[in-house]
């Protein structure tokens, strides 16, 4: 692995994760829109970046073919689907979550997420865990199963998250289909429910409002926020080991974790304290099996 290249994807991969940190503050922004609205306006906006950027990076014709390629496959079709409705989903849950005040348990679903990834690879994929792997999934499970009794409420705002990106990352391995090509399709499908609902609920102005220029503005580069991150997390990928990606992968739970106590004065229980330990002991025992297995693997 060339030393460029280590560069190029670190510094893509902390700047994504930064971006995914801080869009908390892009969504709360939004404060005159309903998530329903800010939502739609993100497949909408994101279909029309992915498209010029198509068209900018002479990828029209193999994107075409790429299309015409998976909705001539059955169970291609079906996939993309199935990964469109899952994605869609945890943004609007993520865009609801952080409008209404909960940036706190969005930041527990993402440190929960790289656990979920290790379940459903156990369950789907028929991965095997070692012993310490397997440790750090009960005390994440330990975690979360306090909140829920002590708290005395079900944080399925964090276990939705956790688990539809979880899922969504596993459907999009399953198809392995190019990144760029992956995401015009997956706003592509939706595009139409979405046009249908603005137009039904809000009438032709899609819910813009002519007086809100600057939150109009927001609405509209709400498509670069999303699609930014998530090619700039392909190119780190590519560049660097997963165990390098999923340290970088805390920058942004934690980044919304400091916004939600600091910046929107989130209260931070000790039952949120107990869950957040037990969920970082978790990563930090998973984290640490994971390169040690691969200081083995490099010394063979």
């Amino acid at each position: 692995m060339e030393q460029n290249n280590v560069k190029l994807g670190i510094f893509n991969g902390i700047f994504a994760y930064l971006i995914w940190g801080l869009l908390p503050i892009y969504w709360k922004s939004l404060y005159s829109y309903s998530a329903d609205v800010v939502f739609s306006h993100r497949i909408i906006w994101s279909f029309v970046f992915m498209m010029l950027l198509i068209l900018f990076t002479k990828q029209l014709k193999p994107f075409l073919h790429e299309t015409k390629r998976i909705f001539k496959n059955k169970k291609l079709t079906i996939l993309m689907l199935i990964i469109a409705f899952i994605i869609s989903a945890n943004w609007l849950i993520f865009i609801w979550a952080v409008q209404a005040g909960y940036v706190l348990q969005a930041s527990l679903g993402y440190y929960i997420n790289p656990l979920v990834n290790i379940f459903l690879g156990v369950i789907i994929l028929k991965e095997r865990l070692s012993r310490a792997q397997t440790i750090s999934c009960v005390l994440a499970f330990i975690g979360v199963l306090f909140l829920t009794i002590s708290y005395g409420v079900f944080p399925w705002i964090s276990l939705s998250l956790a688990f539809s990106f979880g899922l969504y990352g596993l459907l999009k391995k399953i198809a392995d289909i190019h990144s760029m090509y992956s995401l015009a399709i997956e706003t592509t499908i939706i595009l139409p429910f979405i046009l249908f609902y603005l137009i039904y609920i809000y009438d032709v102005n899609l819910a813009m409002k002519s007086e809100l220029v600057s939150q109009n503005l927001l609405l509209i580069f709400a498509g670069v926020a999303t699609a930014v991150p998530l090619l700039l997390f392909g190119s780190s990928v590519r560049h660097l080991t997963y165990s390098t990606v999923g340290f970088l992968q805390y920058i942004a739970p934690t980044l919304m974790l400091v916004i939600g106590v600091f910046l929107y004065n989130e209260t931070f229980t000790i039952y949120h304290f107990v869950t957040f330990l037990f969920i970082w002991i978790a990563l930090i025992i998973y984290m640490g099996s994971t390169f040690k297995l691969r200081k083995k693997q490099l010394m063979r």
